[in-house]
């Protein structure tokens, strides 16, 4: 597993993917909370990260998949997955390589955004006047929502030798599965009777949850279950070929 963790980092940074990654992250946050008078945080009269963590999920909808479009379309495309069925790994083994490097690409790309915190917390009044607890809370929760997003991207990237078809279809996934359920439960035979069962299906009412600096297991129990959910068919995707 670290053999395929270190050799799938060392790709992403031999090549542009990585730093495109961050750099394209980093600039749309930074037009947003700084540039865009609409959500400029300049704009407010109060101390808040609350743009960040509304528009990054809008983000990692587009970003992560483009991350992990590769994991294994790649590898069917140029015929090296043979070579990788070989090695002494189990399959499990793969898709945890694949899958923890891309978590851990996202997760470096967030990093700096703690250049945020410090703006913010330099720009309240008095300094330091914000709520840190629900801002830990959103970071935990903006984490777990990248680990999702990619284990459903490297689930989409298993079912295909084509990388757009892959980028494609981890976006549909994303969107589904984030917002989807909320817009299901909207509809008439739902309302008043299960609409609150429906919207917890999906990742966004979980998110939201624990973006409020309460962080409840059952939301984390929800994240994790979702990763391994994919991870798990993933590994069957793989299995699927071999038959």
């Amino acid at each position: 597993m670290l053999t395929i963790f270190r050799k799938e980092i060392n790709a992403f940074f031999s090549s542009l993917i990585g730093y495109i990654v961050v750099g394209v992250f980093l600039t749309i946050m930074g037009l947003i909370m700084f540039v865009f008078p609409d959500t400029s945080l300049l704009n407010y009269n109060y101390a808040t990260l609350d743009q960040l963590f509304d528009i990054a999920p809008m983000v990692f909808t587009f970003l992560i998949p483009a991350v992990t479009m590769r994991s294994f379309a790649e590898e069917h495309q140029s015929g090296t997955i043979e070579l990788l069925a070989t090695r002494p790994l189990t399959d499990l083994q793969i898709v945890l390589g694949k899958f923890t490097a891309s978590w851990a690409l996202v997760l470096f790309a967030l990093l700096p955004t703690l250049l945020y915190y410090y703006t913010v917390h330099q720009l309240g009044s008095p300094p330091g006047n914000l709520d840190s607890g629900a801002i830990a809370g959103s970071y935990i929760g903006l984490a777990l929502l990248a680990g999702a997003f990619t284990a459903i991207g490297v689930f989409a990237s298993s079912l295909t030798n084509n990388q757009i078809a892959s980028f494609v279809l981890a976006t549909f996934l994303c969107f589904v599965f984030h917002w989807g359920f909320w817009f299901i439960s909207k509809l008439p035979v739902f309302v008043g009777k299960v609409d609150d069962i429906v919207q917890m299906i999906g990742i966004d009412y979980h998110y939201a949850s624990i973006s409020r600096g309460v962080i409840d297991t059952r939301d984390v129990i929800y994240f994790l279950s979702v990763i391994a959910v994919f991870v798990a068919m993933t590994v069957t995707s793989l299995e699927r070929r071999k038959w």
